[in-house]
């Protein structure tokens, strides 16, 4: 089965240089937006794509410059044999050595695999070049091409806005491909003045069709069950209502009631097409497919990704696919996941699986890999305060939303998990900080040094202390009040849980006279007792994201401005940081 072994981008769009070599099954594409994912999709459809029709114009070229030539080059194997036929493209024929990932023009065994290369040049005229390319062949002027039965077998399909093609029976389309049945003008009937006279002629020949065609009607009828498309039980040719010339498709597939299948919504579509693809790997191997969430509901983006093989050890499909979906990367592994980024104009896609530990945080935390910076809590207290703080800023004080800013937290659930998650996607070029208590030692010391040194930010509170310790710490008295209040209206019993972490030493009618108290030294046991009652492992108030959230947002962050300074330029060190690129 056809399989793209290397894809090669020079000046196309926002992409100066790319090299890539994909896997043999799902190739799934993530990344911050405007990063270069659809143009990497396009560059292999433009390259290998049986389209003569692309429309190039000069914002195709990198950073509009026409001077340096558009250059993509696309590296296929798993040829058939007819594509090996040294009478037919022996000059181009390559060794590809899949352990090193080279290609070779001249190979010195035959381990390696048979690869051809197929390179398209567009120039400042705007039209496209295609032709093949070997090293071997580089000096001469004479130019080999595909011809266009080989370079319709190579091309892959591309999920998109393409029902009205794909769902009728024309050269190159799935439905084609599936029966094997070349429906053209040799097999047309007299067609009627009247379309829907010849939709009627075409239902009463449509008994005479081929056991090819009627055993492709019986695998699409199978596969729209199996995907849970509703056709009303069957589905069967006939003329499509938008046309009455066999030879521009519209012998199409239609439901029981003869609705056209193209008018299903985008997802069912995608859905269709998908498992249609799945059943002609034989002959059409390789799918393209941008913002695969599109028209899909979570359970439908899991059904799409089932079946394109995403679970199947033996890779019925090379996919290449983008996606902005955390339910996709949640069913897929690290190993079909690639980062695609730029660095000093150059692009890379980086492998999530050459990182240890990535696969928890996929599972756990998927929007983090579709963030440009991550913040890692230790734990959901942090993640409440933070978001609680960041919804103030964003509602009352008009500033933009950490969020927005491309930032996603996420919960380490334990001091011992932090740097799990945070140096892995250190590594993979994120922009990374973490967020800890420094009431015991938690971290390495050369672990933490180790983590800034790669250019990780390590945000803390004041020695000794706790989330907990520095909110009692810094708010003001009037806070305090508003926040136990908060907590017993909230079926928390403050009385009970301060006095059994202080065993029974204070209660909270104590703690609140204390507060009151003229005396500093006092106040501070009081704040610094709340604390300890506050974090207890028992009775914690506050490890919880929403009880967090909300009393950060209705009580912290709108008194902030009264609180001690310490706490009030920590939250401002962390946004600051947000903001940073």
């Amino acid at each position: 089965m056809t399989r793209i072994r290397e894809v090669e981008i020079n000046n196309f769009r926002g992409i100066k240089k790319l090299i890539w070599h994909p896997s043999n099954g799902i190739n799934c594409l993530i990344g911050c937006g405007d990063s270069g994912k659809s143009s990497v999709l396009d560059a292999i459809d433009l390259c290998i794509g049986a389209r003569k029709n692309w429309s190039i114009c000069d914002a195709d070229f990198y950073q509009l410059d026409i001077e340096n030539s558009i250059k993509i080059s696309v590296t296929i194997g798993g040829l058939s044999d007819s594509l090996k036929n040294i009478d037919k493209y022996g000059y181009y024929l390559r060794g590809f050595d899949s352990k090193t990932s080279k290609i070779e023009d001249e190979p010195d065994n035959n381990k390696l695999e048979d690869v051809l290369t197929v390179i398209v040049i567009v120039n400042e005229d705007l039209e496209p070049t295609w032709s093949l390319f070997s090293e071997r062949t580089s000096d001469n002027d004479f130019n080999r091409y595909l011809t266009w039965s080989d370079r319709m077998s190579l091309s892959p399909t591309r999920i998109g806005n393409t029902s009205d093609y794909n769902l009728s029976w024309k050269k190159g389309s799935i439905l084609n491909k599936i029966s094997e049945e070349k429906i053209n003008s040799d097999t047309s009937v007299e067609l009627a003045a009247a379309v829907r006279n010849a939709r009627r002629n075409f239902i009463i020949d449509s008994n005479k069709l081929s056991n090819k065609l009627l055993q492709g009607l019986i695998i699409i009828q199978n596969t729209t069950e199996e995907l849970g498309i509703k056709t009303g039980g069957s589905v069967k040719p006939l003329l499509d209502v938008d046309s009455i010339n066999l030879n521009a498709g519209v012998v199409a597939l239609h439901d029981s009631n003869n609705i056209p299948l193209k008018n299903l919504g985008t997802g069912s579509t995608r859905l269709l097409i998908a498992g249609l693809q799945k059943k002609a790997a034989q002959s059409s191997s390789v799918i393209l497919i941008d913002e695969l969430e599109y028209g899909l509901e979570p359970h439908r983006i899991i059904r799409l990704l089932s079946s394109l093989g995403a679970k199947e050890k033996n890779d019925p499909l090379q996919v290449f696919m983008t996606t902005h979906s955390p339910t996709a990367l949640k069913e897929l592994s690290a190993n079909q996941l690639y980062i695609l980024k730029e660095e000093e104009k150059e692009h890379k896609c980086v492998l999530v699986a050459s990182q240890e530990n990535t696969q928890a945080t996929i599972r756990s935390n998927p929007e983090a890999y579709l963030a440009s910076a991550i913040l890692v809590c230790e734990g959901s207290s942090e993640v409440g305060f933070i978001r609680g703080i960041d919804q103030h800023r964003t509602e009352v004080d008009k500033l933009t939303s950490i969020h927005a800013l491309g930032v996603a937290l996420v919960d380490a659930d334990g001091s011992q998990n932090i740097l799990k998650k945070a140096l892995p996607m250190l590594k993979l070029g994120y922009k990374v900080a973490i967020l800890k208590d420094n009431d015991q030692e938690k971290l390495k010391k050369e672990d933490e040094a180790n983590f800034i040194k790669l250019g990780g930010k390590v945000f803390t509170w004041q020695d000794n202390f706790a989330l907990e310790d520095q909110i009692f710490h810094d708010i003001c008295n009037n806070s305090v009040e508003q926040v136990l209040n908060y907590l017993k209206n909230n079926s928390i019993n403050v009385d009970e849980n301060i006095k059994s972490a202080l065993n029974g030493k204070y209660d909270l009618k104590q703690h609140m006279e204390l507060l009151s108290s003229p005396d500093g030294g006092d106040r501070g046991v009081a704040r610094k007792y709340l604390a300890k009652a506050a974090k207890a492992k028992a009775n914690s108030w506050f490890k919880s994201i929403s009880r967090m959230e909300e009393v950060t947002y209705s009580i912290i962050a709108p008194n902030l401005s009264n609180a001690e300074p310490y706490l009030r330029k920590k939250i401002e060190e962390i946004f600051e940081w947000s903001k940073c690129e």
